[in-house]
């Protein structure tokens, strides 16, 4: 016994096609696209409450240490990606700068293009990396509401 073509089962193969399409576009768009990251830095201290892992991604979103997501205003999104701009000749040479003595500070920065480590007092720092150690700063305790 056949059952009458519903009018989904007489339209077009182009047609089916299409809604197929639209169907996975939507339920893939539910939770399962995660914007790209511009950069993770990692940042250590004498003290482990000094220790941070701030992760920055190109829609503004950024997580301490694993946390919830908070959103960065449009200000400093373009300052991110300004400096993720800005480190993609020291990353791609895989920039390291070794702490002098009175070091507070150590940083880990990778982007797309590679890895630059350095230290809050490194000499040779270009000025972008100067300009990511203030962004952690500020991020940390504005967005995500850490001390330091």
């Amino acid at each position: 016994m056949r059952l009458p073509a519903t009018p989904l089962v007489r339209a077009p193969l182009a047609v089916r096609a299409a809604l197929l399409l639209a169907a996975t576009l939507l339920l893939g768009g539910c939770g399962g696209v995660r914007a790209a990251d511009l950069f993770l830095v990692t940042r250590t201290g004498p003290s482990p409450g000094q220790r941070l892992e701030l992760l920055v991604n190109e829609e503004g979103g950024v997580t301490c240490n694993g946390g919830a997501v908070h959103k960065l205003d449009d200000a400093q999104i373009v300052r991110a990606r300004g400096i993720q701009e800005d480190l993609h000749d020291p990353a791609s040479r895989s920039m390291r700068l070794p702490a002098r003595a009175g070091s507070v500070f150590a940083y880990s920065v990778r982007d797309e293009n590679g890895t630059v480590t350095f230290a809050d007092n490194s000499a040779g720092q270009p000025h972008v990396l100067r300009q990511l150690a203030l962004f952690v700063l500020q991020t940390a305790q504005q967005a995500c509401g850490l001390p330091q």
